[in-house]
């Protein structure tokens, strides 16, 4: 590689529901995901889907993942979770 050549920017992506975004990061907190969503509702929350076997699970904001795919590992796939209504 010349010193004018510059590395090819890795891109990594996740889904939320059927919707795929992309983005530079390899990790993602809770508060990214929730930004790139436009109609994101007030209130709302995110659920991250288990891989595998694994249980879906509530994704804060200050919660991380890696995006960085591995062995048997499918894309990060988030569900959003709307505001409880208690009444």
């Amino acid at each position: 590689m010349s010193k004018d050549e510059k590395p090819a920017k890795k891109e990594y992506f996740f889904f939320v529901g059927t919707t795929k975004y992309e983005t530079e990061l390899a990790e993602v907190t809770g508060a990214y995901v929730k930004s790139r969503i436009a109609d994101f509702p007030d209130k709302g929350g995110l659920e991250l889907e288990g891989q595998g076997n694994d249980p879906d699970k509530p994704f804060g904001d200050n919660d991380k993942v890696s995006l960085v795919l591995g062995h048997g590992e499918g894309p990060r796939r988030f569900n959003i979770v709307p505001p409880a209504n208690f009444g």
